[in-house]
Parts: C-alpha cells; sequence; structure tokens
C-alpha cells in the first residue's frame, strides 16, 4: 500500500477511521464502480487505489458517510466531515442531508451552566452592595433601591458592550451592541427566497437583506441564545427542523410566523411594544434555538459547497484515468462476466414480481 501521493510524492497522511485503508485525510469513493481514491492535500490530485484493498474500505466509506450528519451534497458528488479530521467525497447519487441533535446538546448545556454561574455572580455582587449600604447607616428600606441600581448599572454596560462586527457585501461594517438584541426581528423578504434582518434604534429603522441577514443572523444567535437551554429543548428544536426537512425553509418559515405576530400586535398595541414583543428575544426558546442551528447548518453547508465545484473538476479527470486503469488491471474475460451478469440483473428487475399485476392489464 503507497503513502506518499503518485504525481508529488508528499506523504497522504494517514487516518484511524478506516481499518482496511488507513491511508490519507480525505478519501474519495464510488460504491457503484467500486473505485477508491486518496486525494491529495497538497496537490489536490486523486490516486487511484489498489484494486485488491478497496472493497472492506468502501463499505465502511459508504456506512461512515451515512452515519454522518455534517455533509452536503450535489446531483454528482457528496462531502461529509468526520468528528475524528477524515473527509468522505462519496460519487454517485447524493443523500438527502440530516439533521443531529447531538452536535447542538453539549454547546447549548454548556451555555446553559455559564449563564447560571454568571447569574450567581451578579446576585452576590447586588448582596454585597445592600449589606454595604446597611453597613454605612443606608436604611434597610433603601436596600431595594440599591439593588436595583445595581442592577441598572450591570445591564446598562451590558448594553453597551459590542456584541459583533458584521460585514456587509456593501463593504460597510455593522456594529451591533447589547441594546440591539430586544428591537431585533428576522422577516421575510421581498422576494420568496429571501430574508430580512432589522433593527430599530433611536435613528431610526435600518434593515439588511440575503446573504448580509443570513451572515447577521448566524453571528447574533449565540449572543439572543446565550442562556443555552436543557436537551428536551434542544430535541424539540431539531424537530422543528426536520418537520420542514431543510434548514432554510425552517428559517423562512419562522420569519412568516414573526410576521403574522407582528401584524396580530399592530391592531392593540404601541409600535414600540410591538417591535420589542416580535424580536428575537422574545421568541419561544426552541424557536430561538432551531434559527440558530437552521443558520450554522446552512452556514456550513455553504462553505462546504465551495469545496464540491472544483471537486466536481478533480473528479472528472481521475474518472477518466480510474477507466483506463482498472481496464489495464481486469482481464477481459472478467470485464464480459460482469457485463453477462449486469444484462441479467436488469432484466431480472425489468420483468414484475411473481404474483403482482402488470399495469397495463
Amino acid at each position: 500500500m503507497y503513502s506518499t501521493c503518485l504525481f508529488c510524492n508528499r506523504p497522504l497522511g494517514s487516518n484511524e477511521v478506516i481499518e482496511a485503508f488507513p491511508v490519507g485525510r480525505r478519501l474519495a469513493f464510488d460504491g457503484a464502480k467500486g473505485r477508491l481514491w486518496v486525494v491529495c492535500q497538497r496537490c489536490e490530485k486523486w490516486n487511484l487505489s489498489p484494486f485488491d484493498m478497496r472493497w472492506e474500505a468502501l463499505e465502511d466509506c459508504e456506512r461512515l458517510f451515512r452515519e454522518t450528519r455534517k455533509r452536503v451534497s450535489t446531483d454528482n458528488i457528496g462531502l461529509a466531515r468526520l468528528d475524528e479530521g477524515l473527509e468522505l467525497v462519496r460519487i454517485g447519487e447524493p443523500l438527502r442531508p440530516e439533521f443531529a441533535a447531538w452536535r447542538y446538546g453539549d454547546q447549548f448545556g454548556r451555555r446553559r451552566r455559564k449563564a447560571i454561574v454568571a447569574g450567581a455572580g451578579i446576585g452576590s455582587v447586588v448582596g454585597i452592595a445592600v449589606a454595604v449600604g446597611a453597613g454605612t447607616g443606608v436604611l434597610v428600606g433603601s436596600s431595594w433601591w440599591i439593588a436595583h441600581a445595581v442592577t441598572r448599572g450591570i445591564e446598562a454596560i451590558q448594553n453597551q458592550r459590542t456584541l459583533a462586527r458584521i460585514p456587509l457585501q456593501n463593504g460597510e461594517t455593522l456594529t451591533v451592541r447589547g441594546a440591539d438584541l430586544q428591537w431585533l426581528r428576522l422577516l421575510p423578504g421581498s422576494d420568496q427566497d429571501d430574508l430580512r434582518l432589522v433593527f430599530w434604534r433611536p435613528t431610526g429603522e435600518m434593515e439588511i437583506s440575503g446573504t448580509d441577514a443570513l451572515n447577521a443572523t448566524h453571528l447574533l444567535m449565540p449572543k439572543v441564545n446565550r442562556r443555552g437551554a436543557g436537551k428536551g429543548q434542544v430535541q424539540n428544536a431539531v424537530r422543528l427542523i426536520e418537520d420542514c426537512a431543510d434548514p432554510v425553509k425552517y428559517l423562512h418559515q419562522a420569519a412568516r410566523d414573526a410576521e403574522r405576530q407582528t401584524d396580530d400586535l399592530a391592531k392593540w398595541s404601541p409600535r414600540h411594544v410591538r417591535l420589542k414583543a416580535c424580536s428575537l428575544q422574545k421568541l419561544p426558546t426552541e424557536t430561538r434555538l432551531a434559527i440558530e442551528m437552521a443558520t450554522n447548518e446552512e452556514n456550513e453547508r455553504a462553505a462546504l459547497a465551495g469545496e464540491l465545484e472544483l471537486l466536481e473538476i478533480a473528479w472528472e479527470e481521475a474518472e477518466r484515468i480510474a477507466a483506463i486503469a482498472d481496464k489495464l488491471a481486469i482481464p477481459e474475460e472478467i470485464d464480459e462476466k460482469l457485463a453477462e451478469m449486469q444484462e441479467d440483473s436488469d432484466r431480472s428487475t425489468e420483468q414484475p414480481l411473481r404474483g403482482e399485476r402488470n399495469p397495463q392489464t
């Protein structure tokens, strides 16, 4: 078994995931044609594996590709990244990308624990301030005022904090502070496939749309969901996305729901109350979690998809070389036998099953 690239002679690396084929950090495979390549990370050439070492490795690659939740597919090619760092490139009919609840459980749980610790810390500060006030002769009845003042001071500091600086497509940068979150709304755009992220500030309302809105939502939702969530809430959020079968579809549904809620409140509440009540912060916990998951999923798929175009080109060239190599390695009588078996298989699938009524009769 080779361990260096056939084209640039650089090491191909190793993996501990595919026991039958521990070479390479990116493997490309075509189960239908029985081909397995190691993609060189330096020159990006596709190295065809030896014919007699592919079959068990192909089964492992297919199984792992189906099990992973972090993957993206086009008509001809799919790309998946495993937690161990191995990348799998699947050639052939793509599988529908699925969503994984386990990926987010620890993340939101960690935020929840952090929020609990932070809340306890703020409570301790307030308690110390009250104690100091009482010790310096302040009336006990004023303790509430002291606690309120300390809390408002902490809130003012949080409102002035810069949460994110979002680069926009026009070259400008949008600075978002803590105070902006209470007015932040995700709404449908003018186009059916578009989204808008709307801000309200004392200087007036502003909005961004399209890719800018998606990127901004991706960066800001961890701040909106800074208190985290429990496992049950995470599972419910995953179910919301699975019901839509696609993260982007869910984002549009959530935006339409928020718009309807705004319209309903417009009938009886003042504008500032309406805007705050329909902000991302005021949405149900499961909805907020699902929006963050969906934006994460879509951004990662876009990043993975950026590599697919180059992989498509490399695959076409590697496929041409592989077809020639396999014909040189396989005796002619084996090719004839495989063709005969394929014809028998095609004929058997065309015939109706025994006992099955012919639809034309």
